[in-house]
């Protein structure tokens, strides 16, 4: 696998330590840098699939381990440019219970655990971060088959309501990955 575009953000993550970080399927280097190659796989952008690398810096509503404190976005950002910084904020900054049940809703607020403010991301953020997610939860699925046993119903509801949002690829991987109800 070539990381030509990724060497920065890759770097950053060893850096960091990602490499020695317990995560399901291994560490949480490989779960990102399969995150970005589902991303890869499904055709995302170059910035998305750098979102995918890099979508644990700040930590998650569902893994508060961060790798960099907030003050220090600016580092990121140099990695990543600007436009994948955000996504990477906006994934991490998700209050998920507060949020999942409007994303598609174009209006929809979105709350963000770290201010505690909402506000609303344009249409194309919104998909982003829905093929993020997804990426993200369909790896957890294909690593852990106790997770997936226990989560995949709940998952494949959650991306049917989020299907508007998601690429063809992206959608096929969740029904031929997560068991049904």
């Amino acid at each position: 696998m070539a990381y030509d575009l990724f060497g920065p953000a890759d770097a950053l993550l060893r850096e960091l330590g990602a490499e020695h970080i317990r995560h399901p399927g291994g560490t949480l280097l490989t779960h990102l840098h399969r995150v970005r190659d589902r991303l890869a796989t499904w055709n995302a952008r170059p910035a998305l699939q750098l979102a995918g690398l890099c979508h644990a810096f700040y930590g998650t509503d569902g893994f508060p381990r961060p790798l960099l404190p907030l003050d220090r976005r600016a580092e990121l950002r140099a990695a990543i440019a600007e436009e994948a910084e955000a996504i990477v904020y906006l994934y991490a900054s998700c209050d998920r219970a507060a949020t999942y049940p409007a994303l598609t809703t174009p209006t929809g607020p979105f709350h963000d655990r770290f201010t505690g403010r909402t506000h609303t991301p344009a249409p194309a953020l919104r998909r982003d971060f829905a093929e993020l997610t997804a990426a993200n939860e369909l790896d957890l699925a294909a690593e852990d088959p106790v997770f997936r046993d226990r989560h995949g119903p709940a998952l494949l509801a959650l991306f049917t309501r989020f299907r508007p949002l998601l690429s063809r690829p992206a959608w096929e991987d969740c029904t031929a990955l997560l068991p049904g109800p």
